[in-house]
């Protein structure tokens, strides 16, 4: 009896054991997963003007100097947004004032980082 009671004991502790290391790396995948899914999820887009550019950053002018309905003489002045770029930026063109550029970004502790920029004449 004794023999039967030690098989036993070792198959449940080996079922245990496989069931835990199973168990391990899908919660892993599917914390990687949630992670790209919302980092995805935070970007965003915005199109403008080029209003200058430094060494890590540039700063993009949005919104138009269009004159505000029943007010001709009225103009509105464009949101400016200052972009960082880092290592991981992708840029399309090159950076300078003056050219329309299409930015996806993410907010990253108060700050606009530049995910892809694409410059356009």
């Amino acid at each position: 009896m004794k023999k039967e009671m030690r098989i036993a004991v070792s198959a449940l502790a080996s079922l245990a054991l496989a069931a835990a290391t199973l168990a391990v790396p899908a919660s892993a995948t599917a914390a990687k997963q949630n992670s790209a899914e919302s980092q995805q999820a935070q970007t965003q887009s915005v199109s403008g003007r080029i209003a200058s550019v430094e060494k890590h950053s540039f700063t993009l002018a949005v919104g138009s100097d269009s004159t505000t309905p029943g007010h001709q003489m009225e103009q509105t002045s464009p949101k400016t947004m200052t972009f960082m770029i880092d290592k991981n930026t992708t840029v399309d063109g090159k950076l300078k004032v003056g050219a329309n550029a299409d930015v996806t970004y993410r907010e990253e502790g108060g700050n606009n980082i530049a995910v892809s920029v694409r410059v356009s004449e």
